[in-house]
């Protein structure tokens, strides 16, 4: 009935996540209200490391990429699992750091890192730092021979391969302003510069061809193009790669139609390719890790929006104006990110209406989405948005100065806060 498994509807009608009353949680805490199933975060987390254990014999690490949903206690519920953290700001370095995360399981990424964000990583002991640049190689050596240490670099690398997926979201292909390009030499000249370095170990590569990607093929070419290029090293520089970052990207369900791939099936799939290369090139499998984030969050979030107008066009629309909109998911207006929607206190009826979903902001193009089927809906209502989990609690912004909605984790049927919703103090609270 539901693009995730772990939504119901109750005896009442009313939609249910991991057995908790959406009603129920929206009357408590109010909405806009994102809410996450932590057993589903969980399972997720598993379903990769697991996998990853099975198939690459344990011989490598799963880091959540913490852009996709970043808060202190989603930074615990990782740690808990004994997985690792992708993070590419101070700020969600600190939030790890308080949270009591283990710095050596994180990675540090960014196209264009401050020397305070490098300074900090090397303060709290981050286990090794994605570099992006020759700019930035240069400054964190000079920074790590200050302070006396040593941290271990991978490079983003630029693998050529396009993948089926948003103009906005394709990361891997030369005209991108992330990492170095194969293409042109310009990573090997990196490589040759890193490894005479004296400050800092030349671990690892790292790539990212894109974000919500339902094909296992360019996951396999990247790989390829990867360890083709770690072969070259090897027998030109008589350098030994150790890791291999195949990054994230992995599709998730939005819409019913949509039949993303089994995580277990990348993995088993992308782990033959890594061996079996590794074999025919000559050289020792590296270390994998890689970087989900929409595929472990995703799918566990629903937001909940309190109807207030119903507006009928004749012969072209009926919009229904919630109390929510772009600040809290700004996917529409950016990618024309497609989501279902469900009247929660009616989801035991049928979805016969098609309705574009508005938010409260004084722009046109804040909207939820356009001709979605939804129950009929009037003020009052209660409207869930599903597989919100990723992308939007992170983006969330106070324009037109709305507070950010609160975060609820499920568990069991039991709530708790994870977020508190911005107070109208919390807006000014660095106004002078």
């Amino acid at each position: 009935m539901f693009v995730s498994e772990n939504l119901g509807v109750n005896a009442k009608g009313h939609l249910t996540i991991d057995g908790a009353d959406t009603i129920e949680l929206a009357q408590q805490y109010g909405t806009p209200l994102y809410v996450m199933d932590e057993n589903l975060i969980r399972e997720n987390l598993r379903r990769f490391h697991d996998s990853m254990n099975k198939f690459y014999e344990g011989r490598g690490e799963v880091h959540f990429a913490s852009k996709a949903f970043s808060c202190m206690e989603m930074c615990r519920i990782v740690a808990s699992e004994g997985d690792g953290l992708d993070a590419v700001s101070i700020g969600e370095l600190y939030t790890a750091v308080k949270a009591g995360f283990p710095m050596e399981k994180v990675g540090f990424h960014g196209n264009n890192k401050s020397d305070e964000e490098l300074r900090y990583c090397l303060e709290v002991g981050v286990g090794h730092i994605i570099v992006d640049n020759i700019p930035e190689l240069h400054r964190l050596e000079a920074i790590a021979k200050d302070m006396g240490k040593k941290p271990h670099i991978m490079f983003r690398i630029k693998p050529g391969i396009e993948a089926h997926t948003h103009e906005k979201v394709l990361t891997g292909q030369i005209d991108s302003k992330f990492g170095f390009a194969l293409e042109t030499g310009e990573a090997f000249e990196a490589v040759k510069e890193a490894v005479s370095c004296g400050n800092v170990v030349f671990y690892g590569v790292h790539c990212h061809i894109g974000s919500q990607i339902f094909d296992i093929e360019p996951f396999e070419e990247a790989a390829k193009t990867m360890l083709g290029f770690i072969a070259k090293v090897k027998n030109e520089l008589g350098y030994e790669i150790k890791g291999l970052n195949l990054g994230g990207g992995f599709g998730i369900k939005y819409l019913t139609e949509h039949d993303p791939e089994p995580f277990e099936k990348f993995i088993e799939r992308v782990s033959a390719v890594v061996k079996a290369q590794c074999a025919e090139l000559g050289i020792a499998q590296p270390r994998m890790y890689i970087e989900p984030g929409r595929a472990i969050v995703g799918s566990a979030g629903i937001t909940l929006y309190k109807v207030g107008a119903r507006k009928v066009i004749p012969d072209i629309r009926t919009y229904i104006s919630v109390d929510g909109g772009m600040p809290d998911n700004p996917r529409y207006i950016l990618y024309q990110s497609e989501y279902e929607a469900v009247v929660a206190n009616k989801a035991d009826q049928p979805r016969d209406e098609k309705v574009t979903i508005a938010g409260r902001c004084c722009e046109s193009g804040d909207l939820i989405g356009e001709n979605m089927p939804l129950q009929h809906a009037e003020s009052g209502d209660i409207i869930a948005v599903l597989a919100t989990g990723a992308y939007n609690f992170s983006m969330a912004m106070t324009y037109n100065r709305l507070q950010r909605p609160a975060v609820v984790f499920v568990k069991d049927g039991e709530a708790r806060i994870g977020v508190r919703r911005e107070s109208l103090d919390d807006i000014i609270r660095n106004d002078v």
